[in-house]
């Protein structure tokens, strides 16, 4: 490990104490004593406030400190931070506040001129692609509210058409270009997946409805991934499948091998076909569906369709 690393990872070590010993820095860095009397010295010159206690249960005392210790970044670090800070440009619509362009500005400005130079460069050779959100998904801020401090929301849900419902909400994830969230309906008592942008109204009901334990919301999703995703499929792949693959799945299925040869398998249930076979066919010829007869029946009769809008 590097010096500017483990003096980091030391800062982190020491964040939650009240006191330490000598020792305590040796053992968890496996360091000799004379270096852990080095970085001891080089952290009380990046900030961390430190005084010795002589006596037999003496050692080192930190000081309550409201502010965050200074964390000391390598270069390569300072590059994979701004890399990402890029990469995330896309996201245009955030849980956030600050959108990631200004704070990337922020940043930007705190360092040296020489640095900006280098930055700059690197930037300018790499780059990272990826689906930019379909559409805007005004209340994410509110989700993450809602999600962080347990609250029951009321929504207006537009996907198939306007209905209002109480729910309150598990998490929140990005998938190729759209928001999703996943929550509890309590209205009709069943576990169910989101799109943030069919959401055009929301409220906190957090005083008119008790709310569900995290614990309880938990148990709702495992049931629901139990018995909602209840007809099994296996499709062969190949090489280049696995590929399309990994760029693009959904949490209904897996990849595993059998006897070395790749299959896509899990489950879906009944309400899910449609989008079952249309998955399928964005793999083109690198698919072959084992099983059910079902999903294979809808599958050709897709392609079937497809081939009738040629002639």
């Amino acid at each position: 490990m590097k010096k500017s690393e483990r003096l980091n990872q030391e800062l982190i070590f020491l964040s939650d104490k009240s006191s330490f010993h000598l020792k305590d820095i040796m053992n968890a860095f496996n360091i000799s004593k004379r270096t852990a009397l080095r970085d001891i010295q080089e952290l009380e010159a990046m900030g961390l406030g430190i005084y010795v206690e002589n006596g037999r249960y003496g050692g080192y005392k930190l000081i309550t400190q409201n502010l965050l210790t200074p964390v000391y970044f390598s270069n390569d670090e300072i590059l994979a931070i701004f890399f990402a800070l890029k990469a995330l440009d896309i996201l245009s619509s955030t849980p956030f506040e600050k959108s990631y362009t200004q704070i990337k500005e922020k940043l930007f400005a705190t360092l040296p001129f020489n640095k900006k130079q280098d930055i700059s460069k690197v930037l300018n050779y790499i780059y990272y692609y990826n689906i930019a959100p379909i559409n805007k998904s005004p209340f994410l801020s509110d989700i993450l509210i809602s999600i962080m401090n347990e609250y029951v929301v009321s929504i207006t849900y537009t996907q198939h058409k306007n209905t209002t419902t109480y729910i309150q909400i598990y998490d929140l994830f990005y998938r190729n270009g759209i928001w999703f969230c996943s929550a509890y309906d309590i209205n009709n008592e069943q576990w169910g997946i989101y799109r943030c942008d069919y959401i055009t109204a929301l409220k906190f009901k957090n005083h008119e409805i008790t709310p569900y334990s995290r614990e309880a919301l938990e148990q709702f999703q495992t049931n629901y991934e139990d018995t909602y995703h209840n007809i099994s499929f296996r499709c062969q792949l190949t090489s280049l499948g696995v590929e399309l693959y990994h760029k693009k799945n959904y949490p209904n299925m897996e990849l595993v091998y059998i006897d070395d040869v790749p299959y896509i398998t899990g489950g879906y249930n009944e309400d899910e076909l449609t989008y079952m076979v249309q998955y399928l066919i964005s793999l083109g010829e690198h698919v072959k569906i084992i099983y059910p007869e079902q999903l294979k029946n809808s599958y050709i009769n897709k392609l079937k369709s497809i081939l009738n809008a040629y002639k």
